[in-house]
């Protein structure tokens, strides 16, 4: 993760083009569609090919559609485990740390947040075997360490996948900080991050849909992010009811 290689993790050259106003609607369409065919248990990969075929849509788009879609039963099981941000105090909270930290980067360097099906806010970064250090990573420690002070859990255990590069260098920075800010943050390297989080006895922090079907207990703390960073309103709205609404008005 050397310094001066620092970029940021922002928007794709294209992405003022590719989810510009009027492709909303379409966008809204297309979740719609997926997630119908996802509740009748069409496979992710066949559901996608034939709703983004459908509506021509590019590989970029295909990845927000695929994002923002899930079936009724994840919506169902979503909305009822869902812990409102109010409630974590004094819970014990289980961090999927690059899904969050991410996340976070991606509000501080204006990239493409989408607001899915579920009405969670994800990102359009990922990490591929190796993480890479930018410029907004230590703003966004920051901006999620003054989040967790705000919601007072009663413990902070961030879980960081082992497989992948300069884990161990973010680890040391992470500690390096909390220390120096005085959070009392448990911060580990493992394998199996998702199924770790999924099945933790504490609440889960995380946006994943994989965790977020499998976890008895979840929260959203990615509009409490929003909301510090003053960034809510740059959100793109993908929830497909906003359209139907649209049509009926």
């Amino acid at each position: 993760m050397p310094g001066k290689r620092q970029g940021h993790r922002g928007k794709h050259p294209r992405d003022e083009e590719l989810f510009a106003r009027k492709w909303i609607p379409l966008l809204r369409d297309a979740v719609h569609d997926m997630s119908f065919l996802l509740t009748r248990r069409y496979a992710e990969a066949a559901a996608l090919k034939l709703v983004g075929d459908h509506y021509q849509l590019t590989s970029r788009h295909r990845r927000a559609v695929l994002r923002a879609a899930c079936s009724d039963r994840s919506l169902e099981h979503r909305r009822r485990c869902e812990v409102p941000v109010r409630e974590l105090a004094g819970e014990p909270v289980v961090i999927d740390g690059y899904n969050l930290l991410i996340t976070a980067e991606s509000i501080l360097s204006e990239g493409v947040l989408l607001r899915g099906r579920d009405s969670c806010v994800r990102d359009m970064a990922s990490v591929h075997g190796s993480y890479r250090k930018v410029a907004e990573t230590r703003a966004a420690f920051e901006l999620i360490g003054a989040a967790l002070e705000d919601t007072a859990p009663e413990s902070v255990c961030w879980l960081f996948d082992k497989p992948v590069s300069n884990s161990g260098r973010l680890k040391t920075m992470m500690a390096q900080l909390a220390e120096d800010a005085g959070w009392d943050w448990d911060i580990r390297l493992i394998n199996k991050v998702d199924e770790t989080v999924a099945t933790a006895d504490g609440i889960a922090i995380s946006s994943d849909g994989w965790i977020l079907d499998r976890a008895n207990r979840w929260c959203n703390l990615t509009d409490l992010l929003l909301d510090r960073a003053g960034a809510a309103g740059e959100v793109i709205d993908l929830r497909p009811e906003l359209e139907t609404q649209a049509r009926m008005t």
